[in-house]
């Protein structure tokens, strides 16, 4: 059987063709509430090992999440960015569900408050490794909320 849809200048494939306007829906949840739900063409997860894209039809994945910067992009070009503590993220048939102890959207971070967490984990005291643990993780999430905040 032979398509009949219009071909996309670009590609030479039939509009339908690949992946459909937003064919993802990430949900960002933590212990106090929802932080984001929205629809999305690709996702960006900061895994504990490195980051993840996730694209339409990705196998299903289940991961450990470091603290870093979620970027989610929906089919508008816009580019959303989480910032997210750790947790876990679920990949299974278009639906990406990260589970956070805390989540905050980047509007809600400022560059100030975070140089500020940034300053108070560094003078936190490092007097065994649970402290030094302690210490090291206070500075990795300021250090994300900088990067999200956009120094």
């Amino acid at each position: 059987m032979i398509d009949s849809a219009p071909l996309d200048a670009g590609t030479g494939f039939p509009y339908h063709f690949g992946m459909a306007k937003a064919p993802l829906h990430c949900n960002v949840i933590t212990p106090e509430r929802q932080v984001l739900e929205t629809d999305a063409v690709s996702v960006v997860l900061p895994a504990h090992d490195g980051l993840i894209g996730v694209l339409d039809k990705r196998a299903p994945l289940l991961c450990e999440l470091g603290t870093g910067v979620l970027r989610v992009e929906t089919d508008a070009g816009k580019t959303q960015q989480v910032f997210v503590d750790g947790g876990f993220a679920q990949v299974h048939k278009n639906e990406i569900t990260i589970l956070t102890e805390r989540a905050a959207l980047a509007e809600n971070i400022t560059s100030a408050d975070a140089h500020k967490a940034l300053d108070a984990a560094n003078a936190m005291p490092a007097k065994d490794e649970a402290t030094a643990t302690a210490k090291q993780r206070a500075i990795a999430r300021a250090k994300a909320q900088i990067a999200i905040a956009g120094k």
